[in-house]
């Protein structure tokens, strides 16, 4: 069985200098066990949470006596996603109790593998009960029933290890296979290059004719028909 070593640590104390020791802060408690601050080797803490995860024991060895706890709630670094602080929950012994554990995906499955569909994964996680002593550290999930795209796997058609109780809803679906959607190229119109040079001999015409000037002979005509108008109110003038 997992085990760690704890110290006990005062509250409100430096947790920089704890973590630059190359412990982290703890606390574990339960509901007949008072909540009590430690620290534990941060080497050791993540040897240990790699392979317990949140479902299996861990004996807390401390000078008082030692407890045995599952791994409740860990704080990580958002930066170095290391982590800070843990919570470990004291279940009473002789009871029950319930859990999430994780679930593992095994086998293959033919509407995956021979159709080409696409494994959708709906639970990673399955809430069942059990006396500490048989919490599974994980549940298996044969995909190998999902044989074409109306197939699914539910929470009460999963076998449950000697010991454990189901929790979950008995019809949620933990897995099935999505049918591949098929991308359909879009059709480009064939680009009409007589009308685009249609087009483009118009407007230069258009272009032309609002720029052309008037000719020699239109010009002199505006000037004879101005002639009289001018020699009219020269006269005017000199009365």
């Amino acid at each position: 069985m997992l085990s760690l070593e704890v110290k006990p640590r005062k509250i409100g104390g430096n947790l920089y200098k704890i973590r630059d020791e190359g412990l982290m802060p703890a606390v574990f408690y339960g509901k007949k066990e008072k909540s009590t601050p430690v620290s534990v080797p941060l080497a050791d803490f993540l040897k240990v949470w790699k392979k317990a995860g949140k479902s299996s024991i861990v004996i807390l060895k401390s000078e008082k006596g030692d407890v045995e706890a599952l791994i409740q709630e860990v704080d990580l670094d958002p930066i170095t996603e290391q982590p800070r602080h843990a919570d470990f929950y004291v279940f009473e012994k002789g009871h029950k109790i319930k859990v999430d554990v994780p679930l593992e995906f095994v086998g293959t499955s033919p509407a995956v593998k021979d159709l080409g569909g696409i494994l959708i994964r709906v639970l990673h996680k399955l809430k069942i009960e059990a006396m500490p002593k048989d919490l599974p550290p994980k549940v298996e999930v044969d995909i190998s029933s999902l044989v074409n795209f109306e197939s699914q796997i539910v929470a009460g058609g999963l076998i449950m290890p000697a010991g454990v109780t189901l929790v979950e809803g008995a019809a949620e679906v933990i897995a099935l296979v999505a049918e591949p959607k098929e991308e359909k190229e879009e059709e480009v119109a064939p680009v009409d290059l007589s009308a685009i040079e249609v087009e483009k001999k118009g407007k230069k015409e258009e272009e032309g004719a609002e720029g052309a000037t008037p000719a020699k002979g239109e010009k002199n005509e505006k000037t004879a028909a101005e002639a009289p108008k001018a020699e009219k109110a020269e006269k005017s003038e000199k009365k």
